[in-house]
């Protein structure tokens, strides 16, 4: 008779192919470190449009620790290329998309350093998951085809683009699939050897063709890349503490909304947290970063004017997962803008990102442009210790991150045993610019919440009421982990339904 040795693991993710993927990893004895890698490993290949192998990745790990649990923050951002200088660009401002936006993509530094925090399986064997899944196809979901819809001039501009999802000329219409057979090589090859995206043979493919659409990328770029690999900022709110990530991620910013609604308005927080983020976000290696500044929301500190950034709608993924062993991981992995910068490299079929756009060309702020320095992140993964348990949480959302979690980690830190589910089901609202589709700061609203509604227009701030769900409300993703007074682990997961994905609890695999 067979005897479980696996874990039970919680797992949130946009797609089901990601809970398949972390299904397969438990089945194989993984934790929750491995059910996590599994499915950011799959959504690469399903969902090319919010995160790829040629973007960035920014983590939270709560596992034990000899004091104690220890929450750990994975930072694999990339890096501009060395030779990039404002006057090396071809306009007066940052490019929105094309070669000069790509960033040295993390995502594959970033899993190695999640592996090396405890995962049970190597991680080649996602890689070979996932390279199954590029070979036999996907399907367009609902959600990729609004992607295509969005930016269809962008993808049907660029050849690598064009011949994945417009093969006949026309865009895939949804339940059409699609095979991804350089991107299974390129997993494949990645499997035997993943340190090759930075070192070896894919970093000179991709240097390559770069390098021939006008970028100025090097070799040295790729191999200067490194993932941090730091504790997490935390924020004690309550009864609870609250861990998020270092700069350049949003993650202070997040700590600072959090705290300051706590004792006020969420909305006036959020208004306050757009010019701090404008003012203080940057990358601490290359420019000066006020993390005190950020988290006390300080807008008397402000070093610049606000700049905008480029719409980030479908950015990222989250994914969440849980396990009964106390180990907890909130992975986000982004090519921020849809289909990042509108470049497929066809050699390894990888769709690179666009995270460069978000730096700026203001010499003194620190979000500059300079050679070698990361832009600011909207990533933001967030772990809640409460008296209650756990809650690891992430979300897709571009720079509304901050206040879309600020809005739902709170109802279910306040109320347990509510459904999380129902919590994530419920109308959300955001506030942006450009971001939004708005030239001013303007709150949008999904139905139904008319008390910041008339908080916003006493305010004088531009209201735009929505008539159901939005995507620009988030994709929010969570497992909790709870004891109870018996010493009993539950573990839930819950998928927001304005995504494709699912939330599931998983039987560790028997022997």
């Amino acid at each position: 008779m067979s005897t479980p040795i696996g874990s039970k693991v919680a797992l949130a993710a946009p797609h089901r192919a990601a809970i398949d993927a972390g299904r397969h990893a438990v089945s194989a004895r993984g934790n929750a470190l491995d059910a996590a890698l599994a499915a950011a490993t799959a959504l690469t290949v399903v969902y090319p449009h919010q995160c790829a192998l040629g973007g960035d990745l920014v983590a939270l790990v709560r596992q034990a620790g000899p004091d104690g649990p220890e929450t750990t923050a994975v930072v694999s951002a990339g890096a501009a290329p060395a030779a990039l200088t404002s006057d090396r660009l071809p306009g007066p401002a940052m490019p929105r998309q094309g070669p000069h936006t790509v960033t040295v993509p993390g995502v594959v530094a970033g899993w190695q350093a999640l592996a090396g925090l405890g995962a049970r399986l190597p991680l080649s064997d996602s890689l070979r998951y996932a390279q199954g899944l590029a070979e036999r196809g996907s399907t367009v979901t609902d959600g990729l085809r609004r992607a295509l819809d969005s930016r269809g001039e962008a993808v049907l501009a660029d050849p690598g683009l064009r011949a994945l999802f417009a093969p006949d000329g026309d865009l895939l219409p949804t339940g059409a699939r699609f095979t991804q057979p350089a991107l299974a090589r390129t997993l494949a090859h990645l499997a035997d050897d993943p340190a090759s995206f930075y070192h070896g043979e894919i970093a000179e493919r991709l240097v390559a063709g770069l390098r021939a659409t006008g970028g100025l990328h090097t070799a040295a770029d790729f191999a200067a890349h490194q993932a941090e690999v730091v504790p997490a900022l935390s924020a004690r709110i309550g009864q609870d503490t609250w861990w998020a990530a270092p700069p350049p991620t949003a993650g202070p910013l997040l700590l600072g909304v959090a705290s300051a609604a706590a004792s006020g308005s969420l909305l006036d927080a959020c208004l306050r947290a757009i010019q701090v983020r404008a003012s203080h976000l940057g990358d601490p290696r290359t420019a000066p970063v006020n993390i005190p500044a950020i988290l006390a929301l300080n807008p008397l500190a402000l070093a610049t004017a606000p700049g905008s950034e480029p719409p980030a709608h479908g950015d990222t993924v989250a994914i969440s997962a849980s396990d009964d062993s106390g180990l907890s991981v909130v992975l986000i992995q982004s090519v921020f803008q849809t289909f990042g910068a509108g470049l497929l490299e066809p050699e390894t079929g990888i769709v690179l990102h666009n995270r460069g756009a978000a730096f700026s060309l203001d010499p003194a702020g620190p979000a500059r442009l300079t050679p070698g320095s990361r832009p600011p992140h909207t990533l933001c993964p967030l772990i809640v210790d409460s008296p209650d348990g756990v809650l690891a949480i992430g979300c897709q959302g571009g720079r509304a991150q901050p206040w879309i979690l600020a809005q739902v980690a709170p109802v279910l830190l306040a109320d347990p045993g509510k459904d999380p589910a129902e919590v994530l089901a419920e109308p959300r609202w955001v506030v942006g610019d450009v971001d939004l589709g708005h030239d001013r700061t303007t709150l949008v609203a999904e139905p139904g919440l008319d008390a910041v509604l008339r908080a916003a227009r006493s305010m004088g701030l531009p209201v735009d009421e929505r008539t159901g769900p939005e995507d620009i409300a988030g994709h929010v993703q969570l497992t909790r982990r709870r004891v109870g007074p018996d010493g009993t682990t539950r573990l839930d997961a819950a998928s927001d339904p304005r995504a494709d994905g699912a939330g599931e609890l998983i039987e560790g695999g028997h022997r």
